[in-house]
């Protein structure tokens, strides 16, 4: 799933153009109505929308979803039915959007990230999903079939729920808290991988381990990127004096605050974390690199006599000439005293190395 967008192609076209991505998926819009009060509740799927707008309004709360966001003409359908700006039709179909919250007259239109973790591929996948929040209706705009809702609608089906109970605006909190529980359960898998990886950095730091943390880092960034602006959304809806939210549903609104800086202040002890890891992966790489010279440097400081004999005794000077041309050459045991002068010099230096503790 791609997570970023050009949006070029919409140069100079008039505002409200609705444009889909260019990798948006071409299957067809699956339409899923939910029709419900304390007495009763209806379910209806299907992928014509005349069968949706020609459901009546009745007494209840309708929840209709809309899988799929290429099909500019349904979606033109709806905004001509339900009176949704152009301009928001086209955030809903421009799925690049910031996470935000708009407060119109007749409706309040959110847009946040759906986030999910894929067990294959260990990365976080997210896709837009836009919430439109009217009188006793709620209009939910996902990229593709599936999502975390499952739980909500069993519980519209539960006679005893509080969602069959309350309005419209509870059953958006209802969506936004589902989405934000999910956040929980990605910042747990993270939060495995990172452990495991402050294990492999103490015991065995590799190259793999610097990607992995890079990794994690730009999984981090996106998390944060797409939770940060929920603040927003929360308080607007707490505090804004919106005739489309109850008093009732502001107090659940509050606590899904707190749970969006939880969420928060996770991902910044994750980031802290990992900027940390990194430090540790340079430091122990420098580590390594250190204690590799130094064994070299010994080396390297042990052969300096020892080649200087032997760099010695190659020089070609006849001792036949003169008595000064290297007489140990003529010596019985020459060979024998040199090797043992060098054995005896790489030992003591050994030895006076691990008294300094250099080894």
């Amino acid at each position: 799933m791609p997570r970023f967008y050009r949006r070029s192609r919409k140069a100079g076209l008039p505002p409200g153009t609705l444009q889909p991505p260019v990798k948006a998926r071409r299957e067809e819009v699956q339409i899923s109505l939910f029709s419900y009060s304390a007495e009763k509740w209806e379910k209806v799927e299907t992928n014509k929308i005349e069968e949706v707008l020609a459901h009546p309004d009745g007494a209840t709360v309708r929840w209709i979803n809309l899988d799929g966001v290429h099909d500019t003409g349904l979606l033109e359908q709806i905004g001509n039915r339900f009176g949704i700006h152009p301009l928001v039709l086209e955030d809903i179909v421009n799925t690049d959007q910031r996470p935000k919250i708009e407060q119109y007259e007749d409706f309040v239109f959110v847009v946040l990230k759906m986030l999910r973790y894929t067990d294959e591929r260990r990365t976080v996948e997210g896709e837009q999903i836009s919430i439109l929040l009217g009188s006793r209706l709620v209009i939910s705009f996902q990229e593709r079939p599936g999502d975390v809702f499952d739980p909500i609608r069993q519980r519209i089906q539960a006679r005893d729920s509080r969602i069959r109970k309350s309005g419209a605006d509870y059953l958006v909190y209802r969506l936004l808290d589902t989405i934000v529980d999910n956040y929980f359960v990605i910042l747990e898998k993270l939060g495995e991988r990172i452990e495991d990886l402050e294990a492999e950095l103490i015991n065995r730091p590799s190259r793999e381990s610097l990607q992995e943390i890079y990794h994690l880092k730009r999984e981090v960034m996106y998390l944060r990127k797409s939770v940060w602006p929920l603040r927003e959304i929360c308080n607007s809806l707490e505090r804004e004096d919106s005739p489309l939210v109850t008093e009732s549903t502001e107090v659940f609104l509050r606590d899904l605050y707190d749970h969006t800086i939880q969420v928060m202040d996770t991902l910044e002890n994750f980031r802290d974390m990992l900027t940390g890891m990194l430090e540790i992966y340079m430091s122990s790489m420098s580590q390594r690199m250190n204690e590799v010279m130094k064994v070299l440097t010994i080396i390297a400081t042990i052969f300096i006599p020892l080649t200087f004999i032997a760099g010695i005794y190659g020089m070609n000077f006849d001792p036949e000439s003169s008595p000064w041309n290297m007489p140990e050459l003529k010596w019985r045991w020459g060979y024998p005293l040199a090797m043992a002068v060098m054995v005896l010099l790489a030992v003591s230096m050994v030895v006076y190395f691990r008294k300094k503790k250099w080894l």
